[in-house]
C-alpha cells in the first residue's frame, strides 16, 4: 500500500477500521446477553451504528496519527461496552467468555475481509477499477483484525487477556492482578512508543498475515 496516497490510504482503512473496533465492542455485549448480562442491551450498544461506539481519541485520532506516520501498524478503541459480572452465574469463567469474544470476532472479520480480497484477485488485472480496491480494503481489514486481535489478547488489565487470564488464575492471585489495571493504558502507551509493542507482536502478526493472505490468494 506504499504506492497510496494519503486519502487514497484513508478511504482504504476507514471502513475497516470501524467495523473492527465497534463489531468488537458489540461481540463483548452479545456474549454478555447470552450469559444473563442485558446492561449493553438496555444501555443501546447492542448496535453497529458506530456513532454509539465512538471514542473520540481511540477510535479516531490514534488511528489517524497511526496512519498519516505511515508506521504500517494501526490499532484502537471505542467506547467500552458495559458488562456487569454480578449478572453472571459463574462471574470469573464468563467474564473470560465475554472477553474472549472481542478477539474472537477480529479472527471472524479478518477471515471475511480476505474473502473480499480473493475475489479481487480472481476478478484480476482486467478490472482493476474493481480489483484493486477490493483487494487494498482486505488487506486492510485483515491487518487491522490481527492486529486488534493480539493486541488484546496481551495479559495487560484491562485488555481482554488479562479478562481471560484473570478467569484462570486463583482467587487472590486473580485480585493482585488486577490492581495493575490503573497502570494498564501507561504500560500499552510506553510499549507503544518505545516500539516494543511492535517488537512483541511482530512475529505473531507475521504468521497470523501469512495465514490470512494465503486465505485471500496473496
Amino acid at each position: 500500500m506504499d504506492n497510496l496516497t494519503l486519502l487514497q490510504r484513508i478511504v482504504v482503512w476507514i471502513l475497516p477500521v470501524i467495523f473492527a473496533i465497534t463489531v468488537h465492542e458489540v461481540a463483548h455485549g452479545w456474549v454478555a446477553r447470552k450469559y444473563g448480562d442485558n446492561t449493553a442491551f438496555m444501555l443501546g450498544r447492542l448496535t453497529l451504528n458506530p456513532i454509539k461506539h465512538v471514542d473520540w481519541v481511540g477510535t479516531i485520532i490514534l488511528p489517524g496519527i497511526l496512519l498519516i506516520s505511515g508506521t504500517g501498524f494501526i490499532f484502537g478503541w471505542a467506547k467500552p461496552v458495559p458488562v456487569d459480572p454480578r449478572n453472571f452465574k459463574n462471574p470469573r469463567r464468563d467474564m473470560a467468555i465475554v472477553a474472549l469474544a472481542g478477539p474472537a470476532s477480529n479472527l471472524l472479520m479478518a477471515v471475511g475481509w480476505a474473502l473480499i480480497a480473493r475475489v479481487g484477485v480472481t476478478i484480476g488485472a482486467q478490472t482493476e477499477a474493481v480489483s484493486l480496491p477490493l483487494i487494498y480494503t482486505g488487506i486492510a481489514g485483515i491487518s487491522i483484525n490481527l492486529a486488534l486481535a493480539l493486541i488484546n489478547l496481551l495479559p495487560i488489565p484491562p485488555l481482554d487477556g488479562s479478562r481471560i487470564l484473570t478467569g484462570i488464575l486463583p482467587g487472590k492471585l486473580a485480585w493482585q492482578y488486577n490492581r495493575l489495571e490503573r497502570y494498564g493504558f501507561i504500560i500499552l502507551l510506553l510499549l507503544l512508543y518505545t516500539n516494543a509493542l511492535g517488537a512483541i507482536l511482530a512475529y505473531p502478526m507475521f504468521v497470523a498475515q501469512k495465514i490470512f493472505f494465503s486465505i485471500a490468494g496473496l
